[in-house]
């Protein structure tokens, strides 16, 4: 048996690869020789009038044998052989350029010192026509590739119209001409601006603007448009789409630049258009070097890591590189996936996912005392208002006890930060939830220590996380309708899931302690119009294919969100999406009195007394009358799953509800 530990012969694939290689070598260098041979021999002809005297024919031998080996080393040092022509750019002829200037530059003091008795006015001619050769020869093969490689993929294309000739525009053309897997035919450009069409952009002619859209789809037979308008606000995206519809043509759109720089070239990033380009926000800038000072090389916990935002900030959290990452969640599936999911984009981050309830504090005790996080971002919490208005015991043990047992977990563990993630309905409250969250706040700020820094971020809904309005009205859609909406005037604040996530980072940067930071959301969005939208989007007509049907405000909802109360004040910040709202501070002694009043509310079920706790200790909370509160006869059901006596069930079973 042969040794297996001998050198193994290179196969047929690394060979193929090598001469492929070699090959290569050999005709780059020979055409960048001839070129600098004829650059000289061209260069003493235009000097001499086309008859170099006999004389000079040894010093343009010496001339060309000194040019050759210096300006091969020039172009190999500025890596030109490996930035030969298919790809060739503007900053590559600088480069191109520079290196011919500087071995030009070596060659004629070289020659100097060896008194060649060269021209000088050879060494400015050889130069440019070098730098022109050089230069063309890289662009003809350039046109030639990219005219072959159109001609290989457009005929079985889709015949494409490209809907914004700006930049985004060009690009896209010329990353879908580079690209043959890519199968588009461009036929033209529409752009809304009118003294743009008849330009030509890379071949390709702009044909009108969006009003021309349709007599364009009709005269060019074209099956596909593809928006390519990153910045496009929200009305101007909806109104691309009504012309779309209109013509009866499918649309795509191309991502904005942080997609860009996470998923590579354009054509590749072709998607549908989604919900989030209609809302038309701006992308976030990030302080990167505050974030990673706070999180790289430390350990981070997140609770309700599994649901939507947690998942996020685990995913956004892990791009700073964390020492570890524990994944704290109650649901196990959901922390399953996820763990497989870090596992295959993060290998490089050690990552754990933790089982367990923010109710057991027992259970929170043992994963700090064994990973010691710097950093909690507490994102698990009850926070649908139609279900939590029925749910009022579970809603206060879940976002009250629960957070109240991770923040004091963590101060015993020495957790230098802590991001408590909030809610806009937290703001003068209508309903259990907000005020759940409201109370959350105040434990977490009663909570500050000099030691660490703990903070809220409160925002409104995201697009996109379970249980939202979006994934809904999606499925309604999909059955026909009607997509039901509670009134004509409910607005909402709205952002998508990574914007929330790393404007959450961003606040952590910047938290001494105490504060509460409010998210920019923009303005409020109507209910209504979002569901328009999305039947858009499906490729239907609001009111005509997808009826809009109207159910009445629910029990706990307010018309409009609100992102402070009366008693904060605004506090900017130096990032322009983020505020702080800083009102009187509660002391703990004082809180802890009514805390301990609800938890013994909540521990005997009396919804009364609980409900009063809520209201002392956030005056501004004003439930709606319309509130579905538990009937005497689920009071007394639920007390006795509870081990509640007969004589107390029929002490209390005449309780008074709000």
């Amino acid at each position: 048996m042969p040794n297996s530990r001998l050198p193994v012969a290179l196969g047929p694939a690394p060979k193929a690869r090598f001469v492929d290689t070699l090959l290569r070598a050999v005709l780059v260098y020979s055409v960048e020789i001839v070129i600098i041979v004829f650059s000289a021999v061209f260069a003493f002809l235009l000097r001499f009038d086309f008859s170099i005297p006999r004389g000079y024919i040894p010093v343009l031998t010496s001339a060309v044998l000194a040019w050759i080996p210096i300006k091969l080393i020039a172009f190999k040092a500025l890596a030109l052989d490996r930035r030969w022509a298919r790809y060739v750019s503007l900053s590559d002829l600088v480069r191109l350029a520079a290196s011919n200037l500087a071995a030009s530059t070596m060659a004629a003091v070289l020659l100097w010192l060896l008194n060649a008795g060269v021209p000088r006015s050879v060494y400015v001619i050889d130069f440019l026509v070098c730098v022109m050769f050089t230069a063309g020869s890289r662009i003809v093969i350039r046109v030639l590739g990219e005219h072959f490689r159109a001609g290989e993929g457009g005929a079985d294309g889709k015949q494409t119209l490209i809907y914004g000739a700006g930049s985004a525009g060009a690009a896209l053309l010329q990353d879908l001409q580079r690209t043959p897997a890519v199968t588009y035919k461009v036929r033209g450009f529409i752009d809304d601006n009118p003294m743009k069409t008849g330009f030509v952009l890379h071949g390709v002619r702009v044909l009108g603007t969006g009003a021309d859209l349709a007599t364009m789809v009709a005269r060019h037979n074209i099956e596909q448009v593809l928006i390519a308008i990153p910045s496009a606000s929200g009305p101007v995206m909806k109104r691309i789409l009504e012309q779309c519809l209109a013509a009866g043509v499918p649309h795509k759109t191309v991502p904005g630049l942080a997609e860009i720089i996470d998923g590579g070239g354009l054509a590749r990033q072709i998607r549908d258009v989604a919900v989030e380009d209609l809302l038309g926000r701006v992308p976030v800038s990030l302080e990167h070097g505050r974030i990673s000072a706070r999180l790289q090389g430390s350990v981070v916990l997140v609770t309700g890591a599994a649901g939507s935002i947690g998942s996020e900030i685990c995913r956004q959290v892990a791009r700073f590189s964390p020492a570890a990452l524990v994944a704290f969640e109650v649901a196990e599936t959901p922390l399953f996936h996820l763990q497989q999911e870090m596992a295959r984009s993060f290998p490089q981050v050690r990552f754990h996912a933790e089982i367990g309830s923010i109710q057991n504090s027992r259970r929170l005790g043992d994963v700090f005392a064994r990973h010691r996080p710097a950093t909690v971002f507490h994102a698990a919490a009850y926070k649908h208002v139609p279900m939590m208005e029925a749910h009022l015991f579970e809603a206060i043990e879940n976002n009250v006890f629960g957070t109240l047992n991770v923040v004091d977990t963590a101060r015993r563990y020495g957790t230098g930060e802590f991001v408590m993630i909030s809610s806009d309905k937290a703001v003068r409250p209508a309903n259990i939830m907000g005020a759940t969250k409201r109370v959350a706040e105040l434990v977490v700020r009663s909570k500050q220590h000099e030691a660490a820094s703990f903070v809220s971020v409160r925002f409104g809904n995201v697009l996109g996380s379970n249980g939202s309005v979006v994934p809904l009205f999606k499925d309604q859609i999909e059955r026909g309708g009607p997509v039901t909406v509670t009134h004509p005037e409910m607005r909402r604040y709205f952002m998508t899931i990574p914007e929330a996530c790393q404007l959450v980072l961003q606040a952590t940067s910047m938290g001494n302690g105490g504060e509460i930071f409010v998210l920019d959301m923009g303005e409020p969005v109507k209910i209504v119009e979002l569901a328009r939208n999305l039947i858009l989007l499906s490729g239907l007509r609001p009111d005509v294919d997808v009826e809009i049907k109207f159910t009445g405000v629910r029990p706990g909802e307010k018309l409009y969100e609100e992102l402070n109360a009366e008693d904060e004040g605004l506090v900017t910040t130096r990032h322009e999406k983020i505020k702080i709202f800083a009102g009187a501070c509660p002391d703990w002694n004082e809180l802890a009195n009514e805390i301990a009043h609800l938890r013994a509310s909540s521990e005997c079920r009396d919804y009364a007394s609980a409900m009063a706790v809520l209201h002392r200790l956030v005056p501004d909370f004003v439930h709606s009358e319309e509130t579905t509160a538990p009937r005497p006869a689920d009071i007394a059901k639920e007390r006795r799953s509870h081990g509640v006596g007969a004589a107390e069930e029929l002490a209390t079973s005449t309780i008074g509800v709000q």
